[in-house]
């Protein structure tokens, strides 16, 4: 994700700590730990030959990806349903790799839906995207909903009219990248005010240069985050560590599902990220989340 990239030089002077919890989440998290909170780890994409060798045996074939990543992850944030209409034999095929593992795809919704022209009169590409993706039945997600970084504040009311017409019963987060959206405290609050009226969720997005995309706000007792971290630079290790103190709160507090998806500039170093993500996860929060397994040296050769 290029999404809020600086120069690596300009790191070290970025304050990354997370914003302080706002009081908005005491009205939406009950104060009291769930039993069993759901807590799914993904990245964006399986397809990453970078990856071959690495956690995918050597020479695995682009085809058998997914049935490998499912082993290492318990979830995909999946950009590849932004870019193109899936029918439901497609996506069920991609369910099937999942098989009976509690595994969660979470559909990027269609660019033709939200980047092209108005988001209102959509209902028939709409539906057409909502058709393909009933498909993954168990193995469905929260519906990623992303406006482009062009949407600005001006246009609230197209915005609250379309999420308004989405499925009650199918669960959506919402995604907002123009700076309008998070500079003006009114807007903010009427932003997230009208979400948790429609029971929807709000993206948080943790990336370099636009820091106000952290803003830290959940809508419904559950949280959607994309983290993208710079190549491992330490940086990244610090970032972690304030995540894993902000969900070991939230969980104590009511979060019922938390979904995570690891983003890098360069996707071939999210294995060895989510691996230090989910070993500090898994002791602050008494979790078994999987994590990436690598491939032995010895079978290199």
């Amino acid at each position: 994700m290029e999404f809020g990239r600086v120069p690596e030089s300009e790191l070290d002077g970025i304050d990354f700590r997370l914003p302080a919890d706002p009081a908005f989440n005491r009205q939406v998290l009950s104060g009291v730990r769930v039993t069993a909170p759901k807590v799914y780890l993904g990245c964006a994409k399986w397809g990453r030959t970078e990856w071959v060798g690495k956690i995918y045996p050597p020479k695995t074939k682009e085809k058998d990806f997914l049935a490998h990543y499912v082993k290492h992850y318990n979830s995909i944030e999946l950009n590849a349903t932004h870019y193109k209409i899936y029918g439901a034999e497609g996506i069920a095929r991609w369910a099937e790799k999942a098989g009976d593992r509690d595994f969660m795809f979470c559909p990027k919704m269609y660019q033709g839906v939200t980047h092209r022209g108005s988001l209102l009169n959509k209902d028939f590409i709409t539906s057409q995207f909502l058709r393909g993706i009933v498909a993954f039945e168990k193995h469905l997600g929260p519906v990623f909903v992303q406006v482009s970084d062009a949407f600005t504040v001006k246009r609230k009311e197209e915005l609250f009219s379309f999420l308004r017409s989405l499925p009650t019963d199918m669960s959506f987060f919402l995604e907002v990248r123009h700076p309008d959206w998070f500079g003006n405290e009114t807007m903010r609050t009427e932003l997230f005010e009208f979400l948790r009226s429609i029971n929807m969720g709000i993206v948080i997005t943790d990336t370099s240069g636009r820091r106000d995309c952290a803003h830290m706000h959940l809508t419904v007792p559950k949280a959607f985050i994309r983290y993208v971290g710079n190549s491992l630079h330490p940086t990244d290790y610090t970032r972690v560590d304030d995540w894993i103190s902000r969900i070991g709160y939230w969980i104590d507090n009511g979060l019922e599902e938390l979904y995570f998806f690891m983003h890098m500039h360069d996707e071939a170093f999210s294995p060895e990220l989510t691996v230090y993500m989910v070993d500090k996860l898994n002791a602050a929060c008494g979790l078994q989340l999987i994590k990436p397994a690598f491939v032995p040296p010895a079978t290199l050769f």
